[in-house]
């Protein structure tokens, strides 16, 4: 996903291998599995180019986290506690930009005071 996420346009199985190579030497069609499994999951929607397929992601790297830190606190039967730890693990500036967040979407009436 870091490969998609980072690119400009959408990549094709060779782009992103090429990308990845550089951390450890793939398989082509262990880049093409994967990018066919996040496909078939809804994470990325590709495109026919020629004979091949481009690949762009379908949410960003943001909403992803978001999505995950979802599916962390619904795993908790007190999601206020399991907030509170997290919030107290962030470091001062951490919790100025959740501060500054939360002020936008009270502002742009997301929450209610």
């Amino acid at each position: 996903m870091r490969c998609l996420w980072s690119a400009p346009t959408s990549r094709s199985v060779r782009e992103v291998l090429e990308e990845l190579d550089r951390d450890k030497p793939l398989a082509y069609t262990t880049v093409m599995t994967v990018l066919e499994n996040l496909h078939r999951k809804g994470f990325v929607r590709r495109e026919k180019a020629g004979r091949a397929f481009r690949y762009t992601s379908t949410v960003t790297r943001e909403q992803h986290t978001a999505e995950l830190m979802g599916g962390v606190l619904a795993g908790t039967d007190d999601p206020g506690a399991a907030l509170l730890h997290f919030v107290r693990r962030m470091s001062p500036e951490e919790q100025s930009e959740l501060r500054a967040a939360l002020e936008r979407l009270g502002e742009s009436g997301g929450i209610e005071p």
